[in-house]
């Protein structure tokens, strides 16, 4: 239904609907009433355009996040079961034990594969961008015959980070595998020769994506963080960061800012948090303090802590 119910200009009703232009046009004086025109009904196609009495509904998006990318279909459903009799029941079984018969070994890979990626996905709060592109990964190595040797979770998990690390999302080895229960190492490794095989380029990790989490996680103040991210800048034009762990150095930065704003928190308690050992954000700390002269900043808040 249309908003415009007449022509303006001579108050005729005879309009006519050019779908494919957008625009609504008076057969009686020709004026073009609307050339942007909004549809508020249903969205219909027109596959008869001459009569336009077969429509059909335009179906839902494809999605990389199912098998068949959502063009597929199945034979019922478990709930069709009660509306059936005995012999009904039987052929219904039938058709749906061929149907799992005939479907190719990619196609039973990607339905448990798929599967398994939509809960690591949802174990690890990821927005669906992020799930599709894995899942893009995924079919693509799928494709390639490259999980051949390799067990479904550990490229699942490879794909996954891989859509992390390309998206911008921080998410790090260790929330990986506790997710999926895979190794950090074979994660690591499945993600290095996916991305090598498929020729995926992706950026090194800015640590400053993850002072947002970690703060969190400590429940420090926003004036903590933004002091941490200005520590962050600093070491990275002193070229601190290059060839360091992205949680590592991230890590220690926010637990200077947190000295400077009198938030104390231990260095087991950061390095649980980001993922690292005591002994990595002990150096990273000890780094910072000396490159970037820190050491008077932190023991005057010391002094006037107590």
């Amino acid at each position: 239904m249309y908003y415009i119910k007449k022509c303006p200009e001579c108050s005729g009703i005879n309009l006519f609907i050019n779908r494919d232009k957008g625009e609504i046009i008076c057969k009686d004086c020709g004026l073009v009433i609307e050339d942007k025109m909004v549809e508020f009904g249903q969205e219909w196609r027109e596959h008869e355009t001459d009569s336009g009495q077969s429509k059909r509904r335009a179906g839902a998006p494809m999605t990389y996040t199912q098998f068949d990318q959502g063009l597929g279909t199945e034979v019922g459903q478990r709930a069709d079961l009660f509306a059936l009799k005995s012999k009904d029941r039987n052929k219904f079984f039938r058709l749906r034990k061929w149907q799992y018969r005939i479907s190719t070994a990619i196609e039973r890979n990607l339905k448990l594969a798929l599967a398994e990626l939509k809960r690591v996905s949802s174990y690890l709060k990821l927005p669906k961008s992020v799930e599709e592109d894995a899942a893009m990964i995924y079919t693509q190595a799928v494709q390639r015959g490259l999980v051949r040797g390799r067990s479904m979770e550990s490229v699942v998990a490879g794909a996954l980070y891989a859509a992390c690390r390309r998206h911008e999302v921080p998410r790090t080895l260790d929330e990986l595998s506790e997710a999926s229960g895979i190794e950090k190492k074979e994660i690591g490794r499945t993600y290095r020769f996916v991305t090598r095989e498929l020729g995926i380029s992706i950026r090194p990790s800015n640590p400053a994506d993850y002072i947002a989490r970690f703060a969190s996680s400590l429940k420090l103040s926003p004036e903590t963080q933004s002091k941490a991210v200005e520590i962050l800048e600093k070491a990275h034009h002193a070229e601190l960061t290059s060839g360091r762990g992205p949680t590592g150095i991230a890590a220690a930065s926010l637990y200077v800012s947190a000295l400077l704003h009198g938030e104390k928190r231990t260095q087991r308690e950061v390095a649980d948090v980001a993922g690292v050992t005591e002994v990595t954000i002990r150096n990273r700390y000890k780094e910072l303090l000396e490159k970037l002269k820190l050491e008077k900043e932190v023991k005057k808040t010391k002094r006037g802590k107590r």
